[in-house]
């Protein structure tokens, strides 16, 4: 089963291409403060833009510098059942532990074609797939009748929720099996969500406090009864990762701190503005060590 803090990494880019010193300079930073996981090739790591090419390149060069200290999944999904197939395939030829499946976006399945859907593609792969639960972005949901019967597949693992409504994960969390990691998929929530039986989150702002996200999920796995109202206290720094689209803030936070030597994005994403460049830097610089 996976557990605990799992960084869903960005794609550095200098210029349009791939930055790959950043790269290694991101994957290093995270290694040193005992992260337990990349997600490469995910929303975050926009993906959508990037060429198959170049994601098998990110894959590679991130499974290469991690050297099997952590564990790694692949976002293969898409909203193409069969090129989600290839994709699940030929990731699995490299030393990943899985791979991170998002509910077909754009399409809007009903819940009989997601569940045929992630069937298919678990049948197919060699190696086990995590559920990505975003109705955000998909529009369409995966609901809780929907992940209670995926889970009994022996080829799908887990789950990241990132709905961000407790009360939906409340309704399927006690009906999976034990083994079925429970990842939340919401930075703002993760902690409630490991309180209530998460086994861990896949987070964005782990790129700018890996130690500290690893320590709340810890404690929040333990029950610490503290955790929640410490947590409470991060929120307006969290908050400012989300004054737009993801993962917009994040590169920028990453460039502030000196981690990656751009914040550049791929269109039809874009930099972010200056306006709210500087409230995101306002309110990080009230907590220590952030920036």
């Amino acid at each position: 089963m996976l557990s605990g803090v799992f960084t869903a990494l960005v794609t550095p880019f200098k210029e349009g291409k791939i930055d790959f010193s950043s790269l290694e300079n991101l994957v290093n930073n995270q290694l040193q403060a005992g992260i337990h996981g990349f997600v490469v090739c995910g929303t975050t790591g926009e993906s959508v833009t990037l060429s198959e090419e170049e994601q098998f390149k990110v894959l590679s060069f991130v499974c290469e510098k991690a050297k099997g200290k952590v564990k790694i999944l692949f976002g293969s999904g898409s909203n193409s059942t069969s090129k989600t197939i290839s994709m699940s395939v030929k990731a699995c030829e490299y030393p990943i532990d899985g791979l991170l499946v998002v509910v077909p976006y754009y399409n809007k399945p009903p819940q009989e074609g997601l569940l045929a859907h992630f069937r298919a593609v678990a049948d197919a792969s060699p190696k086990p797939i995590v559920l990505y639960n975003v109705p955000g972005r998909t529009i369409t949901p995966l609901e809780p009748d929907s992940i209670i019967s995926l889970s009994q597949h022996p080829n799908i693992m887990g789950v990241k929720e990132a709905n961000g409504d407790l009360n939906n994960f409340k309704k399927y969390k006690d009906k999976v099996p034990q083994d079925f990691s429970l990842f939340s998929g919401d930075d703002e929530s993760c902690v409630d969500f490991c309180l209530l039986g998460g086994h861990g989150v896949i987070s964005v702002c782990s790129h700018i406090a890996p130690k500290e996200m690893v320590n709340y999920i810890h404690r929040a796995r333990q029950h610490d009864p503290e955790v929640s109202q410490d947590f409470q206290s991060q929120q307006p720094w969290i908050k400012s990762l989300y004054l737009t689209s993801n993962p917009i803030p994040v590169k920028a936070a990453l460039q502030l701190k000196g981690i990656i030597s751009t914040d550049e994005m791929r269109l039809p994403l874009v930099a972010m503005n200056e306006t709210l460049k500087n409230q995101m830097t306002t309110t990080m610089k009230q907590f220590k060590g952030l920036l």
